[in-house]
Order: C-alpha cells, then sequence, then structure tokens
C-alpha cells in the first residue's frame, strides 16, 4: 500500500531579479520510480541565463553593503520557511528525486541547520591585524566578490545546493543556482520560493532550471561570463574537470567537489555492530547516490567471514520499490543511464570472477542492496565510481595494506576506519588520501561548519564554515600611515 501520494508545484517559471519568469518552453521533469511526469520545468537557454547574471550584479553592492546582522537575519527567515514547508520539499525529495521518504525528512532538518550556520558566520571574524614594519594600521580583511554561479547536482539536492549558496550568499555574495535538470525543482526553484518568501532582495538570489539540452550552453554562460567572479560545482568528476580547466583559464575561483570511490576499513579489533551498520548506511542509503558512500569495504582477514554474514544479514532486511511506499528504503536510480552504468559494472564484474554474496538484481532503475566479493583491480568496479546500492567487500592483512588498497583510485574524498585502537585509527587516518577521514564511523559525515571537499580527482577546494568563505571572498590588505613612514627626501 502506497504511503504518500505525488504532490506536484506549481512552478512559475525561473526566478530572476526577484521575479518569476516565463521560458518560451518547458521540459518534462521525471518520476524516477515509475517513469510518469511529475511536473513541468522552465527551460532556460542563455539570454535567461545573463538576465540572472545582470539581475545578480546589480543587486550586490546594495547587498554587500548591507549590515552584516541584517544579512543573518535574511538566512535565519529562510531556515523557518524551509521548516515550515518541510512537507512540500520531502514530497519532492521523493517524487523528482527518488529518495526514500526518511531522506527527504533528514535533509529537512539538515538544511535550516546549514541556513542558521551560515547567519552565525556573518558574526565571526572577517580578517585580522597585522605588524607594520612602518607602524600602520595593517589589516587584512576578506570581502565578498561578487556574482557567484552555482551549479547543483540531484542526490542530496537540496543539502548540497544550500550548501554552496548559503556562506557564499551569508557573506554578501549574489548567486545564480542552475539545479540539475534531473531535479529542478527541490534542487532550486523550491529555494527561490523560500526565498521570495523570506523578504531576500529582489536579484540577489536567482534561479534558472534548463534541460538536459540546455545544460552546455547554460553552464558554459555561467563559467564563462566575466561577471561571474566564481562557480561552485557539485557533480560528476568528467564534468567538474571541465569545469575547473575553464576556471582556470578565467583565472576565476572555483570550488569543486566531485565523485569518490571511498574505503570502509574494518580492523580485526572492530565492534561488529557498529562496522555492520556503518557499512549498511554507508552502502546503501539514498542507494549508494552519494558521493561519500562506501564502495569498498575492506576488512582484516581474521574477521572477514564475521564481518559479511553480518553486512549480508542487515542488508538483506533493506525493502526495495516505488517510494511512495515509506517501508522501501531502496527507491529507483535517478534515470536509465545510471542504471545501465551499474549494470554494466556488475556483469562485468561475474564476466572476470566476482561472486554475489546478496542481491545482484536489476529490474528497470530498480537495483536490490548489492555486496559484491571476489573483486580484483582488473574489474571495472574496483575502479570506477558505482554510485548505486553496490558494495565491495574485500580483505586485507597489515594496516599498510590496508591503506595502499584505501589509495589505490583515482578518487579521494572520504574515509572510514572502524576499530577500538583509537590511536591505530588515526595513524591510519593521517595516510589515507582523503580530504575527510571518519574513526568508527561512516564514510558519509557532513556538518554545516566543517570542512567538506576532497583531494586528487574528488575535487578543488573547501565547503562549510569558514572555509566557504574562504573559497568565495577575497584577501585585501588595508593599511592606515600611523607611523610617519618618509619618502626619499629625492621625491
Amino acid at each position: 500500500m502506497l504511503d504518500a501520494t505525488p504532490t506536484a508545484p506549481n512552478i512559475k517559471g525561473c526566478y530572476i531579479n526577484g521575479q518569476w519568469v516565463q521560458t518560451p518552453s518547458q521540459f518534462d521533469v521525471m518520476n524516477p520510480s515509475d517513469g510518469s511526469v511529475w511536473t513541468t520545468a522552465p527551460d532556460a537557454g542563455v539570454a535567461e541565463t545573463r538576465a540572472a547574471i545582470e539581475a545578480a550584479r546589480a543587486a550586490f553592492p546594495a547587498w554587500s553593503a548591507l549590515p552584516f546582522q541584517h544579512r543573518a537575519e535574511l538566512m535565519l527567515k529562510a531556515a523557518d520557511v524551509v521548516e515550515k514547508r518541510a512537507p512540500d520539499y520531502v514530497n519532492a525529495a521523493q517524487f523528482e528525486g527518488g529518495g526514500w521518504y526518511g531522506k527527504g525528512v533528514y535533509e529537512t532538518k539538515a538544511i535550516p541547520g546549514i541556513l542558521r550556520a551560515a547567519a552565525a558566520v556573518c558574526y565571526a571574524p572577517i580578517g585580522e591585524v597585522l605588524p607594520s614594519l612602518q607602524g600602520k594600521v595593517s589589516t587584512a580583511v576578506r570581502v565578498p566578490m561578487g556574482v557567484i554561479g552555482v551549479i547543483s547536482p540531484w542526490n542530496a539536492q537540496g543539502i548540497l545546493a544550500t550548501r554552496q549558496y548559503s556562506f557564499t550568499m551569508a557573506a554578501g555574495n549574489c548567486i545564480v543556482l542552475k539545479p540539475s535538470e534531473e531535479t529542478p525543482y527541490s534542487g532550486g526553484l523550491f529555494f527561490a520560493e523560500v526565498m521570495e518568501e523570506a523578504g531576500v532582495p529582489p536579484g540577489v538570489f536567482n534561479v534558472i532550471s534548463c534541460s538536459r539540452d540546455n545544460v552546455a550552453a547554460v553552464g558554459d554562460e555561467i563559467v564563462d561570463n566575466p561577471t561571474v567572479k566564481g562557480v561552485a560545482f557539485t557533480g560528476s568528476t568528467a564534468v567538474g574537470r571541465r569545469i575547473a580547466a575553464k576556471c582556470g583559464a578565467h583565472l576565476k575561483k572555483c570550488c569543486i567537489e566531485l565523485g569518490g570511490k571511498d574505503s570502509l576499513i574494518v580492523l580485526e579489533d572492530a565492534d561488529m555492530e557498529r562496522a555492520t551498520s556503518a557499512a549498511s548506511f554507508g552502502a546503501f542509503m539514498h542507494q549508494g547516490q552519494i558521493c561519500m558512500s562506501v564502495e569498498k569495504v575492506l576488512v582484516q582477514e581474521q574477521i572477514y567471514d564475521e564481518f559479511l554474514a553480518g553486512f549480508v544479514a542487515r542488508a538483506s532486511k533493506l525493502k526495495t520499490g516505488d517510494v511512495a511506499d515509506k517501508s522501501n528504503v531502496i527507491g529507483p536510480l535517478i534515470n536509465d543511464r545510471q542504471a545501465a552504468r551499474v549494470a554494466h559494472q556488475l556483469e562485468d564484474a561475474k564476466a572476470k570472477g566476482a561472486k554475489i554474496a546478496l542481491g545482484g538484481g536489476v529490474n528497470g532503475r530498480f537495483v536490490e542492496p548489492t555486496i559484491v566479493t571476489d573483486v580484483t583491480p582488473d574489474m571495472d568496479i574496483w575502479r570506477d565510481e558505482t554510485f548505486g546500492p553496490v558494495a565491495i567487500v574485500t580483505t586485507f592483512r597489515t594496516d599498510a595494506e590496508a591503506i595502499a588498497m584505501n589509495n589505490d583510485t583515482e578518487y579521494g574524498l572520504s574515509s572510514g576506519i572502524i576499530s577500538r585502537n583509537e590511536q591505530r585509527a588515526l595513524d591510519i587516518a593521517r595516510q589515507l588520501e582523503n580530504g575527510m577521514s571518519h574513526i568508527n564511523c561512516s564514510t558519509i559525515n557532513d556538518e554545516a561548519h566543517a570542512p567538506f571537499g576532497g583531494t586528487k580527482a574528488s575535487g578543488i577546494g573547501r565547503y562549510g564554515g569558514r572555509w566557504s568563505l574562504e573559497s568565495f571572498s577575497e584577501t585585501r590588505w588595508i593599511t592606515m600611515e600611523r607611523g610617519g613612514k618618509q619618502f626619499p627626501p629625492v621625491f
């Protein structure tokens, strides 16, 4: 029996300069669970993108000059609006994003927290006083940059969009947000409604949605337009490389958070209950469609059999199906392309000798929670990000071998280590090539005020708290002459 009914929003257009702007055409937004049309969204092009960028440019002087406490108040109001409208977001997260009901509820708790953390950063120091050789009052001050382009993904669409725009906007920048074509409402236009209700001034926050056909042109306009001073992107490594390269050519700041092939390392002294639950949550939350998902579980050989049995038993309880039924924790993958990618990796692995300890079934966009063993480095599933409800389980003998196995990837986003010996785990964490490492916890961790990001092919820069400010502000050196500095007499 279905517990929830899809409720499509009344999308009024793109949100540009505080107005809802209709586009010449629209595109269908699909419900991944059943393939039906959930809603239609405005299909913006270069003209609408330029209009949004110009609106943000025009709004920047007043917004950046607004007293910081007033910007903080508006962020707090936005947080309150999200809480009030939580059911609307949860419905969209289910039927536009294909997410389990509990995932949508979690996002409605996390998003207001991010906005409130951004408000708090308004009260944090924005610079420092430096010593001066000539007795000057010498200061280094961080100032907003101007227009920031935000290109957000579809998987944790609300959290990830908010993480990108919130601190940046609170610091005095103006935003042009382009959500994924898979989730234009819950990843973008929903937040336009929030900002409108919160009373954010026109032009400060703009949202443009577009179809897959227009993604390249709209994205290029955001990245290449000289009025845009910085770009925040979360998404695939292939697209992220291209955006980072273009930003580099323009000498434009960017913060790029990409994919991962993340490991959970389980040492022989691990608490087994903790280890299996961390693996199950990390691998199967939101069908494994999270950049921090556990894709490899590296288990010390002495406890491999015990761990695998416990992991299989735990994961076998997860139900797969239409997310309208709240008991279905494993919903659909976002689209047919992603389902085909996962199916290919599984077929390649089996053809090369891997074994399926659990699951393995692919039914349209639905993939059963799957645990794969006997994986070797020549298999695609060992090297490439899966982004589905699939976990590899393999053994290691020594800590050094576990470290090498974790680092044997182009990615470097997150990792987890399960051990009762915190010092040993910390020694391992320091040698892992990841931007984040969590001891006695899953790879999936995110706190609004903490530095979030990866190394190697997992991205550049950091989101969260003051690290977001560093990514999207400029440092200015400002002095006041107080020491009587003399110039050479010849002048």
